[in-house]
């Protein structure tokens, strides 16, 4: 019996080595027909075609086919990315995804040319300069946005509720964003926060202490944080944020492929506000850090959410940087609230929903309006 034994392992272990060898044979087979092809294109295509640029595509190719948050970003793309983040950058100010076919905007970002132009969240553009777009990558559709700064673009839009498409005209500009406002409305304090760049964390401190100044601690009632249309940013920054308003707990943790292997944030610093009632004010084009900061001061019952369902982006890309000086952006893990739950493809949904109307003639605000009406009557957050 012994015997057998040791001969059944030896011959399972050898079966399971004949697979990983088919396996990886296979593998090999595809990438030489990955080297054919290529090879095809080059000698038999109806144009020269550029060798670096088809390899590229390939590469975003690849990674398109994972999901629409990961891509390729050539050395040029990847230090405007870098720019981003830092809060300057050239080009038209939205945060845009891939869906259906067409680039779907998450946000366009307040005070740059594509907010003033108009856009909205969920508007989905079909052309660019009259040029189709479905097909096409979202690489492809993000360079044919970009251009010199003061030149022109139209770009076509569906918009949902609109029956014809809109033909948005705007000009390019080099974008500086301001992560952070802040106003006494009465004695209310209202912050809003437009993008988690490096500069997040510090705009909301200041906002927080100038606003305790302003109004008068004993006088202050509460606090709005608005996060519509904020496209997120940093992870760290939307922790860093979210720590201002907590004196403990978890803000959020990350899971990757080994679902063990989970990284928790936790608040470690007293909260900025000394426990008045905040409202947080989301709607669909509030996504990633936004989300995280929403959902945390929920789920802690630390601020009332308002609005509308948030944009469900629960996923974290970490940037690989190559030799060539591009990089590819891959999503690595997904994020969970404090209670557990994974907001990806799902949002975060409101505790009191208002949707908004637009009223663009006399620009009224009535979600802002009815957080301020709510914080006036001196709402508890149990």
């Amino acid at each position: 019996m012994k015997y057998c034994l040791i001969i059944f392992v030896f011959i399972f272990t050898l079966n399971i080595s004949n697979l990983i060898a088919a396996s990886n044979q296979d593998l090999y087979k595809k990438l030489d027909i990955f080297g054919d092809v290529f090879d095809l294109i080059k000698k038999n295509y109806v144009e020269e075609v550029d060798d670096e640029k088809v390899i590229e595509y390939a590469i975003n190719g690849m990674l398109q086919s994972l999901d629409p948050h990961s891509g390729y970003m050539d050395a040029e793309i990847y230090v405007e990315m870098k720019e981003e983040t830092k809060g300057e950058f050239g080009g038209l100010g939205i945060e845009v995804t891939m869906e259906n076919g067409y680039v779907k905007v998450i946000s366009p970002i307040d005070d740059t040319p594509a907010a003033k132009a108009g856009m909205r969240p969920g508007d989905y553009i079909t052309h660019i300069n009259g040029e189709g777009i479905l097909g096409k990558s979202l690489q492809d559709a993000v360079e044919k946005l970009r251009g010199p700064v003061g030149s022109k673009i139209e770009i076509t839009v569906v918009r949902l509720g609109e029956e014809d498409p809109l033909i948005i005209s705007i000009k390019r500009a080099i974008i500086t964003v301001q992560a952070v406002k802040y106003r006494t409305e009465g004695n209310i304090g209202y912050i809003r926060l437009i993008s988690f760049s490096e500069q997040a964390n510090k705009g909301i401190k200041d906002a927080i202490k100038n606003l305790n100044k302003d109004i008068g601690i004993n006088n202050l009632r509460g606090f709005i944080l608005d996060l519509r249309s904020n496209p997120g940013g940093l992870l760290d920054q939307s922790t860093k944020v979210t720590n201002n308003f907590l004196n403990s707990g978890e803000i959020v943790s990350i899971k990757g492929r080994d679902k063990k292997d989970i990284s928790r944030f936790s608040a470690s610093r007293g909260d900025l506000t000394d426990g008045k009632p905040i409202i947080v004010l989301i709607n669909e084009g509030s996504a990633s850090a936004s989300e995280i900061v929403a959902g945390a001061l929920q789920d802690h019952k630390r601020a009332i959410v308002i609005g509308s369902q948030s944009y469900g982006k629960g996923s974290v890309q970490t940037i690989f940087p190559l030799n060539d000086s591009s990089a590819i952006r891959m999503t690595t893990a997904l994020y969970y609230t404090p209670s557990g739950d994974s907001i990806h493809e799902v949002g975060i949904s409101p505790d009191i929903e208002v949707e908004s109307t637009w009223d663009l003639e006399n620009e009224t605000d009535n979600q802002l309006e009815y957080a301020l009406n709510l914080l006036s009557e001196e709402i508890k957050i149990d």
